[in-house]
């Protein structure tokens, strides 16, 4: 099932200083969109009735954007978040190779927490900006562990 939704938040709390080097700047800016991207993305799942475990846990260098419950399910979500489609869609990003490291980072998750559920991984995408607002899109189950 994909949710469509469009959001217009108040990202203040985002707001930073950032250094004038172009590259500092631009990786400042990419940072506050991804930010906003996860933060949207968590209230979309709390709306929706899922319990918020994790929100960017890490293991080495592994990590896992955000980690839900849904009733016995364990949902492992990866939000991908940009200004525009005009070159790709987010859920695009998604290789094979950050397919295994998600799913090399669940495992970690679950061996360090024991947890013996179903595990759901799910996409959420984000398209637009704090001024127009966000096209959200939550794709159930997107992907399977490869074998």
């Amino acid at each position: 099932m994909i949710w469509k939704i469009i959001y217009k938040p108040n990202f203040s709390f985002l707001e930073k200083e950032v250094s004038s080097s172009t590259n500092q700047t631009q990786m400042a800016k990419h940072n506050q969109i991804g930010k906003a991207g996860e933060q949207l993305a968590t209230e979309l799942l709390i709306k929706k009735g899922y319990t918020i475990r994790e929100i960017n846990w890490r293991s080495g260098k592994y990590e896992l954007d955000i980690v839900a419950q849904n009733h016995s399910c364990l949902i492992v979500a990866e939000v991908k978040t940009r200004s525009s489609d005009r070159f790709e869609l987010p859920e695009e990003a998604i290789t094979p190779t950050k397919i295994r490291k998600i799913v090399y980072a669940t495992e970690a998750y679950i061996r360090q927490y024991d947890i013996r559920t179903d595990i759901q991984f799910d996409i959420i995408t984000l398209i637009g900006n704090e001024q127009t607002g966000y096209r959200i899109e939550h794709i159930e189950d997107a992907f399977y562990a490869p074998l």
